[in-house]
């Protein structure tokens, strides 16, 4: 059963939904593996669409529902999707980006998604003109294509350049046993038990999405949560008795600032396996939470490309603070200074990785791209680390966000860690900008909470306390919102460019 907000349905009934679906896909034309692209916040449409194009062997297309008309129709043209499924409030917001031979499935925007996002009634409705996808999935008889399953193609964020499709190689039948393994380990999730799966993270983003079709094809209860919020999500655990989590350290931060009296209102004893990745976690947030919630929060390492070759349990993060990981069944990890030699224990270098379980993949249309990215039949995603004496990973930061201040090597991810436990700050972002003297200076970018009063003077002081002086930012600015997703990430890349309009960063 999938359940959203007073909304409920079961297996058989959803797996009929797909059947129709793929029919109907067959009508518009669809062969030959063309994608159906998707842009949807999490509800049952969302499991109708991919179920229904990966029985036609189809990938989907998940779009970031924060895009707006030009970056869509960016995707729409780059992926070849000339099928689009799309929630009714989102129309606004894309309708200027919708190629003219697209075919449109409009979705009404369901009443609790409505409620979580603030919408008007009136942009929850399909337009008048438009096709409604319940009535038109409805108007299809069921497929016999036997249940398919075909991966996603997922566009990465853009941190540089223009998004890349990210396209995966079919699975050979011989890797489905070791991929279940690995998601077992990674994810807690197993086949025939007793499962109820919190989605609290959009399933536009890959690591939800993959966590949240696993859970599907398992047969799991799964509650969709419309938006996360940190109150909300402890009393969807308590009410549904919820027992695995997909998280991210964003979410961990806010549930740690509720007052004593809500965490403590309600029962979350059904909690078994709590899994989060995505972004780096503080250690001092891990433990919080650890101390909070037992021994259930583990965490795994990994990227759209490389599936996930590291992980760690609760118990690992309490020996090795900081950690994220070290190499799982079918995983390889490992560090290389600029020259393409290997680093030593300890040495920071760019991180090279791979779970062999996952298949191969291409960056749709850029084959360039793909081979720049790849070494020694490893992946990099732009990551700098190191691995200690026992085989533990370790995070530094990103290598094009790294700040080289005066000759000197300085990793944004450091500061940020030390500057998100200050009082009043919800969320910050450093990185570099140009400096005449040293090449470039560190600026941080706070969200502060809401009725914060926080000052320039005091941010700096805080960090003096705990960080060496060259690590202090020396610019500091307020925003009432930094640019983010939904899963947390923050995008640096619309801080920064602005500085360095007319300049050149090394490494850019």
């Amino acid at each position: 059963m999938i359940i959203s907000g007073e909304r409920r349905i079961g297996y058989p009934a959803l797996q009929a939904h797909i059947r129709s679906a793929a029919t109907g896909f067959q009508t518009l034309g669809l062969r030959d593996g063309a994608p159906v692209a998707m842009m949807l916040r999490n509800d049952f449409a969302l499991f109708e669409v991919a179920g229904g194009a990966a029985a036609l062997g189809s990938p989907v297309v998940p779009i970031n529902w924060h895009l707006k008309a030009e970056e869509v129709r960016y995707i729409l043209t780059d992926s070849g999707a000339n099928i689009l499924v799309c929630h009714a409030d989102l129309l606004p917001q894309i309708r200027d980006g919708l190629p003219e031979n697209l075919r449109l499935l409009v979705v009404a925007t369901p009443p609790e998604i409505a409620a979580a996002f603030n919408i008007a009634p009136e942009l929850t409705k399909v337009p008048a003109g438009l096709t409604d996808w319940d009535v038109w999935r409805d108007s299809h008889a069921a497929s016999l294509e036997p249940p398919g399953r075909s991966a996603p193609m997922f566009y990465t964020s853009g941190t540089t350049g223009m998004p890349k499709g990210v396209l995966r190689h079919p699975m050979p039948p011989e890797r489905l046993a070791a991929a279940e393994r690995v998601g077992a380990i990674a994810y807690g999730i197993k086949p025939n038990e007793d499962q109820v799966i919190l989605m609290n993270g959009p399933m536009y983003h890959s690591a939800p999405n993959t966590y949240g079709m696993m859970a599907f094809r398992h047969g799991c209860t799964i509650v969709l949560e419309p938006r996360f919020d940190p109150e909300d999500l402890l009393q969807l655990i308590a009410q549904h008795r919820v027992t695995h989590m997909h998280m991210v350290p964003t979410m961990f931060v806010r549930l740690l600032r509720l007052p004593d009296d809500i965490r403590q209102r309600y029962d979350l004893s059904s909690l078994r396996f709590v899994v989060h990745g995505a972004a780096p976690c503080p250690p001092h947030i891990k433990r919080a939470m650890i101390d909070w919630w037992g021994p259930v929060v583990h965490e795994y390492f990994g990227s759209t490309e490389t599936g996930i070759p590291v992980w760690h349990s609760a118990e690992e993060a309490l020996k090795k603070p900081g950690t994220v990981g070290r190499a799982i069944e079918g995983g390889t990890v490992k560090i290389f200074r600029p020259d393409g030699s290997l680093c030593e224990v300890n040495e920071a270098g760019e991180i090279y990785m791979r779970q062999i379980s996952v298949p191969d993949f291409d960056y749709h249309g850029k084959a360039a791209a793909r081979a720049e990215a790849g070494r020694d039949g490893l992946v990099s995603v732009g990551d700098v680390g190191y691995l200690d004496q026992d085989g533990y990973l370790f995070l530094c930061d990103r290598k094009r966000d790294m700040v080289i201040s005066g000759g000197v090597n300085i990793y944004p991810a450091e500061i940020e860690n030390a500057l998100i436990a200050m009082d009043g700050v919800r969320d910050c972002a450093v990185f570099g900008i140009p400096d005449d003297e040293f090449g470039e200076r560190l600026c941080a970018c706070i969200e502060p909470e809401p009725g914060a009063v926080l000052s320039s003077a005091a941010v700096q002081d805080f960090l003096r306390s705990r960080l060496a002086n060259f690590k202090v930012p020396k610019e500091i600015q307020f925003l009432d919102a930094l640019p983010r997703e939904a899963t947390g990430k923050i995008f640096k890349r619309k801080l920064r460019d602005p500085y360095w309009q007319g300049h050149i960063r090394a490494g850019a």
